[in-house]
Formats: structure tokens, sequence, C-alpha cells
């Protein structure tokens, strides 16, 4: 199972610890640790310009973002590789994070395409190499299952720390164990999905935790910048958190999710911001009753920022 580790472990229900002025670690279901709080290079990032990529990610390094969230889809994993050997930080203090792009031309040639994702990046490992999306299997069993078979194999070579899925739904994973005739040897060690106050995937949640898969969230600060209008905004919630704790809205929004277990990814080019994070994060924990009110509150809109083409109208999940 997975493990918050820092001030101490948590129970099953992804209690984070208590807060020592150090991103908390999450122990995931292979051993390994990772920082729960991510700089990601997707949405925004993947459409810098080269040398842009290379400085904000290069500054958010040198700030204490020590978990680089990537994706051969993105685009920049040669930047990303530039950024960590600018940064000057050891490579074993790192957590890189890379994604097969959801291409079904790309089942068959898993080992070929992460070979080229680590040639792009420089480095001869990644600490997490994910399935970026499921609809590569075009929702075969079989199709999905020997693609998890690739990634296990990439696994074993000992060029993947860990391994793992994103945007799965919770029939996804159980069509993953259960569909088809080769089940995974190797559990995913944790599954990125799209989470934020308006869209708060219990049932992937749930799904996920009932078989040891961590969760990791993306564009959680959605209620921010895509729904300014959203009821977290009219009714005040976020703005007297945030001046509770003398932190931005953004800041409670991290620390929403992280509160609650899951690894929290953001982005940003603007130093001040990016060092105001690593500050902030660490540095304040909101109580069970704000994390429900946040939660509550959200629950009253629904809003999807990606992937609304794999989902019919009405389609929550």
């Amino acid at each position: 199972m997975n493990s918050i580790v820092s001030a101490f472990r948590s129970d099953p229900s992804g209690t984070p610890p208590k807060q020592h002025g150090a991103v908390p670690m999450l122990e995931l279901n292979d051993g390994h640790k990772i920082p729960m709080l991510a700089y990601g290079l997707g949405t925004a990032n993947s459409e810098y310009a080269d040398d842009d990529v290379i400085k904000a990610t290069t500054t958010a390094i040198k700030a204490g973002f020590f978990h680089l969230d990537g994706a051969e889809k993105y685009g920049n994993e040669k930047e990303l590789g530039k950024a960590i050997a600018k940064s000057g930080i050891d490579r074993s203090a790192l957590y890189v994070v890379t994604k097969l792009d959801n291409k079904p031309e790309h089942i068959g040639q898993v080992d070929k395409i992460f070979t080229g994702s680590l040639e792009r990046l420089g480095l001869d490992y990644v600490d997490l190499y994910l399935v970026h999306h499921p609809a590569m299997a075009g929702g075969d069993p079989a199709r999905l299952q020997s693609l998890w078979a690739e990634v296990e194999a990439v696994h074993a070579s000992g060029r993947a720390r860990s391994i793992g899925i994103s945007n799965f739904l919770a029939d996804d994973i159980e069509m993953l164990f259960s569909g088809g005739t080769n089940p995974p040897k190797v559990i995913p060690a944790i599954n990125q999905v799209e989470f934020h106050p308006y869209y708060q995937r219990q049932e992937v949640v749930k799904a996920c935790r009932d078989r040891g898969i961590a969760v990791s969230a993306y564009a959680l600060l959605s209620p921010v910048i895509r729904v300014p209008d959203g009821p977290l905004h009219t009714s005040g919630l976020l703005a007297g958190l945030a001046k509770k704790y003398g932190v931005h809205e953004a800041d409670v929004l991290l620390r929403w999710c992280i509160d609650q277990g899951i690894v929290a990814i953001t982005t940003s080019s603007n130093e001040t911001r990016i060092n105001s994070y690593i500050c902030n994060i660490p540095n304040f924990k909101l109580t069970p009753k704000e994390v429900e009110d946040i939660s509550a509150k959200g629950g009253e809109a629904f809003h999807r920022c990606f992937w609304t083409n794999k989902f019919a109208e009405g389609d929550t999940r």
C-alpha cells in the first residue's frame, strides 16, 4: 500500500503528515518514494518556446521542485533534459517522470519508444514511466494487457524504477486487471488524472486505493484559472482560507490535494510564483474540516478541462 513519509506514515485513507518545512513524500506500492508536489511540463509549458521551457524548468528545479512531470506527448523532453543538466542538481536528488504517448501504433514498440524518450532526456533511467491514456488500446482488454506487459519489461530492465498509468477510469483499471488473460505482474504504482474540486473523481480514486495504486493530480488550479466565477469563489471560501494562512488561493488548492494523500502537479513560468509554491505548500496544512468544506463547495459545480472528446455529454466519470 501507499504511505506518506515525512513526519509519520499515513493511514490507509491517505491522511497526510505534519509538515516540517519540506515537501512530503508518498511511498508507492513498490517501495519507492515520490515527492507530493511536482512541476509539470504539460499544458502551458508544451506551448512555450524551447528556451522558455528550459529557463522555467531550470528555475523550478533550483527553487526546489525536484519532481518533474514530463511526457513524450508534450514535445519537450529534450528541453526537460537540458534543464536538468543546466540546474546543477544531482540526478539522484530528482524524480523524473515521462509518459508513453497514446498512439495505437506504439503498442508493440514500447521499448523503442521509451529508449527514444531516454535519449531526448539525456538520462539513463526515469523514476516513473506512465501509459499516458488507455485509449491507445481501443477498449480491447487483450491489447491493454499486452501494452502493460511491454511497460513491465521496461521496468524489469531497470530503466524505469516505477511504472504507472494515466487518465485511467475505474472501468479501465478493471479491464487491465480482469478483462483479459494476461493480468498485470506489476501493479501500477500510480494513476495520474485530472483532479480538482470541480472534478473530484471519487470512483477513480476509490478504484485506485482498493488496488494500492496511488493517485496524482493535474489541472488542480482549474477553479482559479478556468472557473473564476465558480462557487469556491462566489462563496469566499478560497479567499478566506488563503487569508487565514497567509498564502495564495492556488496554494490552498494544492494543499487540499496533498492533504488527501494525492500527489499535486502544478506549473508556472513565473519565478516568484514558483518560489511561492515551494515556500508555502510545506508550511501550512488545512484542517480536515477545511478539506471537507472545499470538497463540498466544489461538488456544487462540474468542470472537466482535458480529454473532453473522450466523454459523452453528461458523463462525469
